[in-house]
């Protein structure tokens, strides 16, 4: 079977990935800040940080299964 060039519908690997990604992290509320508790907050950064680390390793696992490794 034929491939399409980029330009004529075909979807390259990062973009399914990606939207993969959007998937999983909607469905599973990754990311997403947790309701914050009443006088209670703790050190932003570190978990924002973490978070940002959690999404690059699922985008990486999403773009993995779709190129079949």
């Amino acid at each position: 079977m034929e491939q399409l060039p980029v330009g004529m519908g075909a979807r390259r690997n990062e973009d399914i990935a990606l939207d993969l990604l959007k998937f999983v992290a909607v469905t599973a509320s990754v990311g997403r800040p947790t309701a914050p508790s009443a006088g209670f907050v703790t050190g932003g950064n570190s978990k924002a940080e973490d978070q940002v680390g959690h999404l690059l390793e699922l985008y990486s696992r999403c773009l993995r299964a779709v190129e079949g490794k």
